[in-house]
């Protein structure tokens, strides 16, 4: 079993910045023979993909975000730390959800829906007041 905890959300201005994180823990995890991702669910629309991450020793071998975050958020990992993080910056009123962070085995070549993935945490909630 896999236990992920985000933490990081708040209310912030548009314009302002955050950084979630995501703590992985369990008897078994490797964190690098998982893909991590985040994805983000605002009210009375479906979750939807943020980005994702894979980083094994010395290799990065995945660091994707959606079009509609691009040049804005970044997602990097700490294999000594079990924790992957999002940068998030100029936020917009838009970016405004609940962001999950979930972690599934690679490969996964549909990294972007959500159902591959085997686990979940919490979710930390972003809002971005304009």
């Amino acid at each position: 079993q896999v236990q992920l905890v985000e933490s990081g959300g708040g209310l912030v201005q548009t314009g302002d910045s955050l950084r979630l994180s995501c703590a992985a823990s369990g008897r078994t995890f490797n964190f690098s023979r998982y893909i991590m991702a985040w994805f983000r669910q605002a009210p009375g629309k479906e979750r939807e993909f943020v980005a994702a991450f894979r980083r094994s020793g010395g290799n990065l071998y995945l660091a994707d975000s959606a079009d509609s975050v691009k040049g804005r958020f970044t997602i990097s990992g700490d294999t000594a730390k079990n924790t992957v993080y999002l940068r998030m910056n100029s936020l917009k009123a838009e970016d405004t959800a609940v962001y999950y962070c979930a972690a599934a085995l690679s490969p996964l070549l549909n990294y972007v829906y959500t159902g591959g993935y085997d686990y979940w945490g919490q979710g930390t909630q972003v809002t971005v007041s304009s």
